[in-house]
């Protein structure tokens, strides 16, 4: 059975984990279906923003158990060590791809976002919880420590004791905790909806403004110098000022109307 369904609409591109029987865990099957839904955007240029979201009770539950057996009996080195993916693995990729996806992302949870769910939710530029989610760095648990992306992508949201609390404990918090610690942007009641209407607010501004300001935050985390920083930023501008996009927006402001992009 297909594991992710991508459908756009409105510029929009809805990424579905579809495994809600199996509340959305992982295994090699969806980790590919998931690269392969991020690479597929990355090649659309007609996508302005993507909303990620999970089928079922969960948005992600981690890893498929069945997983692990498959995995004892194999050469671990052989299994996590090749770059498949560039700088990573293919389980790396699966939240990496999302930063390299030159468009907003949001991931929109509910339910258990734990292990691998969670370092896909931290993949998002954005993320949209309801309440009573639970959130967790699950690998613990199984005597592992997170691989797939998570201690390239915590660093940025939250805390050092913060990130060894949620490690060494693999206890779940709620996600008005998260929300205080930075790993959940905002709460919803309905989380895929505000999810929703915040992508149709992104998708309504300048397409290539929004892409260059994604470019942009990623070398002002990457811990560049002051210097590339700065010279970033004004690199970006240039490319913005009086292009097609800029004008259209400054005619639509002034004419009290949405923009029409092409």
């Amino acid at each position: 059975m297909p594991r992710v369904s991508v459908e756009i609409k409105d510029h929009v591109a809805h990424v579905t984990l579809t495994r809600g029987d199996k509340m959305n865990a992982v295994d090699m099957d969806m980790a590919q279906a998931i690269v392969a839904a991020g690479e597929q955007i990355i090649a659309d240029a007609s996508v302005r923003v993507v909303v990620l979201s999970g089928k079922g009770k969960s948005f992600c539950a981690g890893l498929d158990v069945m997983n692990f057996a498959k995995f004892a009996g194999s050469d671990p080195h052989k299994l996590v060590m090749p770059r498949t993916h560039g700088q990573s693995n293919l389980f790396q990729q699966v939240a990496m791809v999302w930063r390299q996806v030159p468009v907003p992302v949001i991931a929109a949870l509910h339910g258990a976002v734990y292990g691998a769910g969670m370092q896909l939710a931290i993949g998002a530029d954005i993320r949209i919880a309801h309440p009573e989610t639970k959130l967790a760095i699950m690998e613990m648990k199984w005597g592992l420590i997170p691989d797939m992306g998570g201690m390239v992508l915590l660093p940025k949201l939250v805390r050092s004791d913060v990130i060894r609390r949620l490690t060494y404990t693999a206890e779940p918090v709620l996600a008005p905790q998260a929300e205080a610690w930075g790993l959940v942007t905002e709460l919803a009641e309905d989380a895929l909806a505000a999810a929703l209407d915040l992508a149709a607010t992104i998708a309504n501004k300048s397409p290539s403004a929004v892409r260059a300001a994604k470019r942009l935050i990623a070398v002002a985390e990457s811990g560049a110098s002051e210097a590339d920083v700065l010279m970033a930023e004004s690199r970006e501008q240039a490319d913005l000022i009086g292009k097609p996009h800029q004008m259209e927006v400054i005619a639509a402001n002034m004419q009290k109307r949405a923009p029409k992009f092409d």
